[in-house]
């Protein structure tokens, strides 16, 4: 037993190969997104962040000696596959919100669609590594023991029917709710999830356990800050038009549209369990 926590604690501080793959995609990525002329970020938003989860997931093991790649190298290239159609269904409800465009997607074409799914297969690995990355800090530990919420049927079909009803106010008055888009789902997948036998993150708030969903709210600021500040010089970018919220940007995202990346992290938790409950889970 003390060989093999020995051997965990030399895996834990050793910088992996595949961390430093990561760092030197960043470090030829980022400046040549910002500066090449042209539709660059067409084609160098995938190795950026692929160099980002790279670099997060060697944390990780420097951490713990432990990650979703090692864990399973199969789980960490699927979590690329499934993150591109749950991308995709955020886009379809932005056709109805408006809330962002693209700016330059047009000069791309006919490899606008192919290229906008390859560049949306990173946004689930991203948050998934940056959660489990923060999960393993030991401030969390303080987290293992809150407030317990009620998990009853009772509760669950309530939540069912929020969820729906924001679903349905959202599709019909955009402009007012727009910010359901990032709340309803996780009101309707949580209870389908726990009555299908799924994985569901609302369990652990049964025992008072929020280190899930802390992890997971603060993984997604995380990246969420990264995208922002990557976007900025890119082209093709993204832009917001946010109503009622537009002032205070800090990049193209106005300061209190970055409360949305903490339910928008749960959502992706709970589409995940939903398409692929057998799916890598956060080791905290």
């Amino acid at each position: 037993m003390r060989a093999i926590e020995q051997r965990t604690r030399r895996e834990a501080c050793h910088w992996p190969a595949l961390g430093w793959a990561g760092v030197m995609l960043v470090a030829i990525c980022w400046p040549l997104n910002w500066t090449l002329p042209g539709f660059r970020t067409s084609y160098l938003f995938f190795p950026l962040w692929l160099g980002y989860i790279l670099v997060v997931d060697a944390l990780v093991q420097t951490q713990t000696g432990s990650s979703i790649w090692m864990r399973s190298r199969r789980d960490f290239v699927l979590l690329f596959l499934i993150s591109a159609p749950v991308w995709w269904l955020f886009e379809l409800i932005n056709l109805r919100t408006e809330n962002w465009e693209y700016l330059g997607p047009e000069l791309f074409d006919p490899l606008q669609l192919p290229l906008s799914t390859i560049s949306f297969t990173v946004v689930a690995p991203a948050v998934f590594e940056t959660a489990e990355l923060i999960g393993n800090f030991g401030l969390m530990d303080r987290f293992a023991s809150g407030p317990r919420l009620p998990s009853t049927h009772a509760v669950f079909a309530g939540l069912f029917v929020v969820g729906l009803a924001m679903l349905s106010a959202m599709l019909a008055w955009p402009t007012l709710f727009y910010p359901f888009a990032w709340i309803a789902l996780v009101f309707i997948l949580e209870p389908i999830n726990r009555w299908t036998g799924r994985p569901y993150f609302l369990k652990e708030l049964r025992e008072g356990d929020w280190r899930t969903v802390i992890s997971l709210s603060v993984g997604a600021l995380v990246c969420g800050f990264f995208w922002e500040m990557w976007n900025y010089y890119s082209f093709p970018k993204w832009i917001y038009h946010i109503p009622g919220l537009g002032f205070w940007r800090i990049f193209e995202m106005p300061l209190l549209g970055y409360g949305g990346y903490i339910p928008f992290a749960l959502e992706l938790y709970a589409l995940k369990n939903f398409i692929w409950p057998n799916g890598p889970r956060l080791q905290n």
